[in-house]
């Protein structure tokens, strides 16, 4: 059994052990999801959507499998299956486009959308939209807007998608951006706003809920990868202020990356009370969601000028009862409403940072208002299944431009 955290939620996933949900006898329009790797741990967020779905049927259409998540063989197409054949199917549909037989499989299905996630990701995409005459919807998360051009630039895949960018405005009939900052960061790059749409990632309620009793610990929890946009190291630097008035206060972190070796040689240099986790499964980070006192990823630009696009996690969070302290960077004002739901600090403040975790430690009051408010906000914005039913309405529309609105919700009603 194979345990990864899961970097765009912060969930983790247990290999082979997912229950899928889509529908695969119904006599539904088909949407062909688009990513080149199919379908990575951290990207439980795009499996979640196809199984929200009700008015389209998902199929999966990739490059090629990494170890991952567990999507069904018969509603997935990948260029490379492996071996000799399958490295030589994937260049030539990375340099020719599609071959024949991948053209008639999918035309067979008749897909009335491409949707594809992540900008690098909708430009391979190009010649199957061509090949297919589908339209194509591109859904842009985080790094693939925020990121510079000098940091793509220190990829080969990076390069690619600066070489091909342009592509994408004559060939996407429709951007998705995650959140308002991210639509921000594309007209930045002059991406056509008419066909721009903010959408936000739903959270599952059923999965992501407060205990049934709401007894809490005096826990920080932190659940990301260890890595520098997640700032993690700001965070111990304002538990070990708050620990100084709050000694019984104890800092939960988990997660993995390239910083776990030094941040934790700074944990035992400054903190009292703090364990490292590593990764954990889904379940386990969802029970940790349930009785700790509250939530903490206090995020920032990284150097490369990758920003949090939305942060789904934070919401996941809130969805369990849990107020959240951060910093106001990125996508995650968006996620979090300072003063009703949590508290953010300035980008890198991490002195306010840790007054701000020391009032939900010791205010019951505020918490209590925190939490309550956290379950209602996110109920309301981001559903996942309100949210997917958002999503099939933009299909629809981007697959019936002629049809007026009243008839495409009459469709999908």
């Amino acid at each position: 059994m194979s345990i990864t955290l899961d970097p765009q939620s912060n969930l983790l996933e247990v290999a082979g052990k997912s229950q899928l949900a889509w529908r695969q006898g119904e006599d539904l329009p088909v949407a062909l999801i688009f990513r080149m790797r199919l379908l990575a741990f951290s990207e439980t967020f795009i499996r979640s959507q196809a199984e929200a779905m009700r008015t389209f049927r998902p199929f999966f259409v990739g490059i090629k499998k990494v170890k991952g998540l567990e999507i069904p063989a018969e509603s997935t197409w990948m260029a490379n299956e492996g071996g000799w054949l399958g490295m030589s199917r994937e260049l030539r549909f990375r340099v020719l486009g599609p071959n024949s037989g991948c053209v008639d499989r999918l035309r067979g299905l008749n897909p009335k959308v491409i949707h594809a996630h992540f900008g690098p990701d909708a430009c391979e995409a190009i010649p199957l939209v061509k090949s297919l005459g589908t339209p194509l919807i591109a859904t842009f998360h985080g790094y693939d807007a925020t990121l510079t051009d000098k940091g793509f630039g220190e990829s080969k895949h990076g390069r690619r998608y600066l070489r091909q960018r342009g592509k994408l405005q004559g060939n996407v009939k429709m951007f998705l951006a995650v959140s308002d900052f991210i639509r921000k960061r594309l007209q930045m790059q002059d991406f056509p706003m008419e066909r721009t749409r903010v959408h936000y990632i739903g959270v599952d309620l059923e999965r992501f809920r407060p205990p049934e009793k709401s007894e809490r610990s005096s826990q920080v929890l932190f659940v990301a990868r260890l890595v520098e946009k997640k700032g993690c190291s700001y965070l111990l630097k304002a538990m070990a202020e708050v620990q100084k008035q709050l000694p019984e206060a104890e800092l939960i972190i988990i997660g993995d990356g390239n910083q776990r070796e030094s941040l934790e040689a700074e944990a035992r240099q400054s903190l009292r009370n703090y364990k490292f986790l590593g990764a954990q499964p889904a379940t386990v980070i969802q029970e940790w969601m349930r009785k700790a006192r509250l939530f903490c990823v206090p995020s920032v630009t990284a150097s490369n000028g990758d920003s949090e696009g939305f942060g789904l996690v934070f919401a996941e969070a809130q969805a369990c009862g849990l107020p959240v302290v951060s910093f106001a960077t990125g996508g995650v004002p968006e996620a979090v409403a300072h003063g009703t739901t949590g508290f953010l600090a300035p980008e890198r403040n991490w002195r306010v940072l840790g007054q701000y975790i020391h009032e939900l430690l010791t205010s019951q009051t505020l918490w209590n208002q925190f939490s309550h408010a956290a379950r209602r906000r996110v109920e309301r914005k981001f559903d996942l299944r309100k949210q997917t039913e958002s999503l099939e309405e933009i299909y629809e529309e981007v697959a019936n431009p002629e049809s007026s609105p009243e008839k495409r919700l009459r469709r999908i009603s």
